[in-house]
């Protein structure tokens, strides 16, 4: 069994080399969103990025905007959907239709009944 450090090849007062010592940082710039409740969030950029139209609010979970006058509307939360609500979503009752009569028409041929 080890004794000792365990972490090796250290000492009391080590630590890893600075960023700013081992290359220089992408240049950065702030970008300041609003949210309908008046927070306001400073985002830091890299420079030759667009920024995106909304970004979450860390103080209230709502989308916030680039415009301070005009920022988007609280987000709609979406209820619950159940599995065979999606597959509504997806499918039409003529498709549902044709796929349970092949499923029918595959038992039937493996029962033996046809």
């Amino acid at each position: 069994m080890p004794h000792g450090s365990a972490i090796r090849g250290t000492r009391v007062g080590s630590g890893p080399v600075r960023p700013t010592e081992r290359c220089e940082p992408a240049p950065r710039r702030p970008v300041t969103y609003w949210c309908a409740r008046s927070h306001s969030i400073e985002v830091l950029l890299a420079a030759e990025v667009a920024p995106p139209a909304t970004w979450d609010c860390p103080r209230c979970g709502q989308p916030a905007g680039l415009d301070q006058l005009n920022p988007p509307g609280p987000s709609r939360a979406e209820p619950y959907k159940s599995h065979l609500a999606y597959v509504k979503e997806r499918r039409s009752d003529a498709d549902g239709e044709a796929l349970l009569a092949e499923a029918l028409a595959a038992l039937r041929r493996r029962r033996g009944e046809i």
